[in-house]
């Protein structure tokens, strides 16, 4: 929806003007001062621009960055080689979103600083899944504060930036509230940056919160932030159709749309060339995953949902599906690990169970979100399964797929949830021994189903008794699943120094667990007796000596690869 702005600000997505008052009109209809002032009004916004950006198409919006109203030049646009410091908070899908908008600004002539006090824009990508992410980034605004009013009056005004679903939650209480803001971009509103940026150079706020039935920025080829990093993330899909009860995903990032499956294969393929070793397929629902982009796949067969799985809306006909891009980006390179994070349970046909066994690049490994084990709560929360169906998911996965290991997320302490509700929760963590949690306490959201049908009547102080007793509950059985690697040789990516101690490296397992050991000198994994000592991007063998709950301990083997450490399963 367009929103009009204080101080003059046209629609979102499109660059305001500042029209003169009538006082200053009437005093400029005097020779020259007439002339320049119809100059000047030609050359502003036409009613037929606004009509055209009522209801912007995608390519119209495309055409925005290269070709700039009259009343916008080019000059303003381009960053000047002004420095960009971007600041991340959530999930990996907000980590791909900061790539993005870099790629963006990039192109348009800012650079990047990793120090704050050199910059002259600080943007933050926001996350607003729970209350404590939001009040994280009122936190650091105030921060921010002192450090805009300490600003010399030498140096260029410093402009502030809220990106992400944060920024398409509170749009208005942002942009009002100590007046600190000087843009608001959604998540689909990345490619206007440039010009949001030149609206705040004339000291004005700017925004754009207009979420698109389309836009995956397919056709943007993401900059990483680290340059050197092992792994990286490659977006399939952004939105989702779930409707969630609990959830603000839908009213932040719009209806779930795919990337064309050709653009995510070029991605894949240029990291694998930059030498990338892992990729992290990304969506807030990944294995959802439909590319409509060409005609012939319209009458593609759909698969059938997960047993016992349903959804709220009809099923979706045709399209190229996951199993489908899973088995392609898995043949770009055999030495690249494939991931992919966040699925929903209902979408885990055979065929895509077969394909990660099948396949020695892509991990076994699977997030399975149950968020609760009580099936009166799962209707509540409109999860579309009862607990039956999702043990039965479980125990096919495990038989589909040996070894593999699991990983999930829980809410503690949901509209209604009882004792037993919270119980029935524990024994399935118990049941299920998950090598990975992620464990959290209920925050209503506005917007969400449960704000506008449910009562969140579970004390504050009951949610942090049972969110204790659940991550308590984890770690225990999760020290059980990981000890039964004891002894046993696990491939690793090294990703680097251990955080805690220089003489220890550390990388992740095909379980994505990680995995700590020292630095110290290995076979080369030629056969040929020299030794060598690990580095960031080199698959490693190390047999595992100790286990916690989240990591594991071991010694060094050797060197080898994804092909020959399969070939020895």
């Amino acid at each position: 929806m367009l929103q009009p702005l204080k101080h003059g600000l046209g629609a979102a997505g499109t660059f305001p003007w500042r029209p003169l008052s009538w006082r200053r009109a009437r005093l400029s209809t005097r020779g020259r001062g007439l002339e320049d002032f119809g100059t000047r009004l030609a050359a502003g916004p036409t009613l037929r621009h606004f009509l055209r950006n009522a209801s912007p198409p995608q390519e119209t919006r495309h055409q925005l960055a290269e070709e700039p109203e009259p009343y916008v030049t080019s000059s303003i646009l381009e960053g000047a080689r002004r420095k960009v410091y971007l600041e991340t908070y959530g999930c990996q899908m907000n980590v791909n979103d900061t790539e993005i908008a870099w790629a963006i600004l990039q192109k348009s002539g800012y650079l990047r600083t990793h120090q704050l006090e050199e910059a002259d824009v600080i943007l933050l990508v926001t996350c607003s899944i729970r209350e404590k992410a939001e009040q994280a980034i009122w936190n650091r605004l105030r921060h921010l504060t002192a450090l805009k009013s300490k600003r010399l009056r030498s140096q260029a005004p410093l402009r502030i930036g809220i990106l992400g679903c944060m920024a398409e939650r509170l749009k208005e209480e942002i942009l009002h509230r100590e007046k600190l803001v000087d843009i608001v971009a959604g998540p689909d509103a990345y490619r206007d940056l440039p010009r949001l940026l030149a609206v705040a150079e004339s000291g004005q706020q700017a925004a754009n919160v207009l979420l698109s039935l389309d836009e995956t920025y397919a056709d943007v080829l993401p900059v990483q932030t680290s340059p050197d990093a092992t792994s990286a993330f490659v977006s399939i899909m952004r939105g989702c159709d779930n409707m969630c009860s609990y959830c603000i995903v839908p009213f932040t990032r719009g209806r779930e749309r795919s990337r064309p499956l050709a653009s995510i294969l070029q991605e894949v393929k240029m990291l694998s060339d930059q030498g990338v070793k892992e990729v992290t397929l990304l969506g807030q629902n990944v294995n959802s995953f439909r590319d409509t982009s060409e005609v012939q796949f319209h009458s593609a067969a759909a698969p059938g949902l997960s047993r016992g799985f349903s959804t709220i809306y009809r099923a979706k006909e045709g399209g190229l599906r996951f199993a489908h891009l899973l088995d392609q980006a898995s043949r770009v390179d055999p030495e690249m690990r494939i991931r992919f994070t966040s699925p929903h349970p209902k979408d885990f046909p055979d065929e895509v169970l077969q394909l990660v066994q099948d396949r020695h690049n892509i991990c076994k490994q699977l997030h399975l979100p149950a968020q609760s084990g009580s099936s009166r709560v799962l209707e509540a929360m409109r999860r579309g399964y009862t607990r039956e169906a999702y043990l039965e998911l479980v125990q096919r996965v495990r038989d589909s797929i040996p070894g593999v290991s699991l990983s999930s997320d829980f809410i503690a302490g949901f509209c209604g949830e009882t004792e037993d509700d919270h119980q029935q929760t524990v024994s399935l963590l118990r049941q299920v021994r998950y090598n990975v949690g992620f464990l959290f306490a209920y925050s209503m959201r506005q917007k969400t189903r449960a704000y506008h049908r449910l009562q969140d009547d579970v004390l504050a102080e009951v949610k942090r008794r049972r969110l204790e007793e659940l991550i308590s509950v984890f770690r225990e059985e999760a020290s059980r699943a990981n000890g039964a690697m004891v002894g046993r040789s696990q491939l690793v990516l090294v990703e680097g120094p251990s955080k805690r101690s220089a003489a220890e490296l550390c990388g992740r397992n095909d379980g994505n667990i990680r995995v700590v050991f020292p630095d110290t000198e290995m076979e080369d994994g030629t056969g040929s007796g020299a030794v060598v000592r690990a580095q960031p991007g080199d698959y490693v063998l190390v047999k595992v000596t100790s286990a916690s709950s989240q990591t594991l301990k071991g010694v060094l083997l050797r060197r080898t690869s994804l092909r020959e450490s399969a070939a020895h399963r």
